[in-house]
């Protein structure tokens, strides 16, 4: 497949994430790893048994307050997150709200050379163009890499979330897209507008409007094929 793609891994069982680690990237680009549907004491077991994997995954430790699972405390997520960057993963998927107020977070991961994921996500709308635009400016003070999720409830919405690709610097890889039935074309015409890659999942959706591996396989031959 010439579009890239990552297949979103979230169970609860270290065992079975590596299994569909090396699953997955048999037909995939990338793995996330949805480090936080662990429990905070597994999750170190997690990382070294998926340590030769690792340089095509993207660790995500997502909090209850960004839409994640995270059983722990917020000072237990930062220190796993800096045993994360030590195991040296192809990216960390940090929140843009976790980077802005850890200033040892920050220092930490810029001392081991981490490659940042810096993500942001609305759950509930998508806000106006401007409001997109100062985010993605904010966000890349942290890392050129970059993912802003919105949630669509129209076709502008998600045209709003995919102008972000016009006129956006090469220097950046963003990944940008929307939520939800409305949205999930988004996940495809991001691909094509400029992300390095889009989110799928191996079976059921992880999020809303989300694409399985082998549906998006299919929709890629048939654009193959025009």
């Amino acid at each position: 497949m010439s579009t890239k793609v990552c297949v979103t891994i979230a169970e609860s069982n270290p065992r079975k994430i590596v299994r569909d680690i090396e699953s997955a990237l048999t037909d995939s680009n990338y793995v996330e790893i949805r480090l936080d549907f662990l429990k905070p004491s597994q999750i170190p077991f997690c990382l070294t048994l998926s340590k030769k994997h690792l340089n095509r995954c993207i660790c995500t430790v997502r909090p209850t307050t960004e839409g994640g699972k995270f059983q722990g405390t917020e000072k237990e997520r930062i220190s796993i997150l800096k045993l994360i960057s030590e195991f040296e993963p192809h990216l960390l998927d940090v929140e843009y709200n976790t980077l802005r107020k850890n200033q040892g977070l920050q220092k930490y991961l810029k001392s081991t050379g981490t490659n940042i994921l810096v993500s942001w996500h609305d759950f509930v709308k998508t806000p106006n163009e401007q409001t997109l635009r100062l985010m993605l400016q904010r966000m890349s003070k942290f890392s050129n890499n970059i993912k802003i999720v919105t949630t669509a409830k129209t076709i502008s919405d998600t045209i709003r979330v995919l102008s972000l690709y016009k006129n956006h610097t090469k220097k950046i890889n963003l990944v940008s897209f929307a939520m939800g039935d409305y949205g999930r074309m988004s996940r495809i015409l991001c691909t094509k507008l400029g992300s390095p890659y889009t989110y799928v999942s191996l079976g059921k959706p992880i999020a809303p409007g989300q694409f399985s591996l082998k549906e998006m396989k299919s929709i890629l031959a048939l654009e193959d094929k025009n």
